[in-house]
């Protein structure tokens, strides 16, 4: 299979895991006594930890093989803030797409990693397109239900939206495959600039979200969540 066809299907299979938990979230509101409040928290949870294996096994090593240790941190302090003034400006707008904000700004750049990891023929694009999919999914379940209980789009704008999310995977895969693959300096500052606006989006929406009184399977979630990722990245190893 020609190498850019892989990076074009894993980039799309790997978006297409957001409509994927997302028609899943609407079963469980046509059905919602099956799945129950603590499976959901421990959705919620599972996804937060496979953020965090992401930043921890993929985004932040690579990225701080690519620049030196100052503008490293630059990078990685400007992702945090940059996360949190957005979502200071989405809560005031009251905007229904916040949450499709939230998705697509560590979906883009992670897919961008991907095409630039095939492109310099590292052995993590295989790995990354895992856990994009691996955490892409459970934030579609948890964006769809967060949106259908909001009320301002009906089910069906939602998937439609999701669908169309996901086709940006692959236009991203093949930016990052075919031209900033070029620049290891523009890349680290990517990944690195991701890891901190995802890491402030774990501990400000996700981690409080999975918080559910007198029951531990939330938090158990999260290690199964990041298990999974570290097993990827040792069998990738």
């Amino acid at each position: 299979m020609p190498e850019t066809l892989l990076v074009l299907l894993l980039a799309l299979g790997a978006g297409v895991a957001m409509p994927a938990g997302a028609v899943f979230a609407r079963f469980d509101r046509l059905h919602p006594a099956w799945l129950g409040s603590e499976w959901r928290h421990f959705i919620v949870a599972f996804g937060g930890g496979a953020l965090i294996s992401a930043i921890a096994l993929v985004l932040v090593p690579d990225g701080v093989a690519k620049l030196p240790p100052l503008a490293a941190g630059l990078s990685f302090a400007a992702g945090g803030v940059t996360f949190f003034l957005l979502d200071i400006l989405l809560n005031r707008l009251q905007s229904a797409a916040g949450q499709l904000v939230a998705m697509l700004s560590d979906f883009i750049p992670e897919a961008i990693a991907l095409g630039a990891a095939f492109a310099a023929g590292e052995n993590t694009g295989l790995l990354l397109a895992f856990l994009i999919a691996l955490q892409n999914l459970p934030e579609g379940f948890n964006a769809f239900e967060e949106l259908a209980r909001s009320g301002r789009l009906s089910q069906s704008t939602i998937l439609t939206a999701f669908f169309a999310m996901a086709l940006l995977g692959p236009a991203s895969a093949l930016a990052g495959y075919y031209w900033l693959g070029q620049y290891p300096l523009v890349m680290g500052t990517l990944l690195l600039f991701a890891s901190g606006g995802i890491l402030y989006l774990v501990f400000d929406d996700i981690a409080p979200q999975a918080k559910l009184k007198n029951t531990w399977m939330p938090a158990l979630g999260a290690v199964a969540g990041f298990l999974l990722g570290l097993s990827g990245s040792m069998l990738a190893g």
